[in-house]
């Protein structure tokens, strides 16, 4: 279970715009919620992923070292990884929430969310994706269409609990050797609670920090 007093991840989604995307607070109930973060350093940079169930349990927290060309890169590693990771203990059926500090990356998992539900598969508004980080993409496509739901949130970076673990893989090395773990929420249970006492901010046009 969550920390007493300690943000969960759905705490911070619940907190969090989510560009492009307006919805009533019942789909801001996920079942997973996933938080990665990518740093870039000229002598290496690392990437950072935590993964909790809606109940604040821990599912999975990986900090690993990273050589990418610049920061952007680093960013769709990381979400890449840690979409790969959740679709090994997640079922296909689950309604993800994903928390993110690169407004850009933010904004193209929410238009191709809204992309694969329009008949021409065609975004509210065009998705450009840095250059080297094609195949990563390709990847977190692959993975946001074999969920149920996909929404992505963006914090500031010194809100994302992946940040620290992203910029110094080799302090937390030892979050690694965790053994894996697969916590299925209630289904049943988590469809009929209907918590409408707050409005997520679904739209709003600060940036958050990269």
């Amino acid at each position: 279970m969550a920390v007493t007093g300690r943000p969960t991840l759905r705490n911070l989604f619940d907190e969090s715009p989510t560009p492009h995307i307006a919805h009533p607070p019942r789909t801001h109930q996920r079942h997973f919620y996933v938080a990665t973060d990518g740093s870039y350093r000229p002598e290496g940079g690392g990437l950072g992923v935590v993964i909790e169930a809606r109940d604040g349990e821990r599912v999975a927290r990986l900090s690993l070292p990273d050589v990418a060309p610049n920061n952007n890169v680093s960013e769709y590693r990381a979400l890449h990884l840690g979409l790969d990771v959740l679709a090994d203990r997640a079922p296909p059926t689950a309604r993800i929430g994903i928390l993110l500090d690169h407004d850009d990356l933010a904004a193209n998992v929410n238009n191709a969310v809204l992309a694969s539900a329009h008949p021409n598969w065609k975004p509210p508004k065009p998705i450009s994706v840095p250059e080297g980080s094609e195949h990563h993409w390709r990847g977190i496509r692959a993975r946001i269409a074999g969920f149920h739901e996909v929404r992505a949130a963006r914090l500031n970076s010194r809100e994302n609990p992946a940040h620290p673990l992203a910029n110094a893989p080799n302090e937390y090395q030892h979050v690694n050797r965790q053994p894996a773990r697969c916590v299925l929420p209630n289904p049943p249970e988590f469809d009929t609670e209907r918590d409408a006492s707050y409005l997520p901010p679904s739209r709003f046009e600060g940036r958050a920090s990269d």
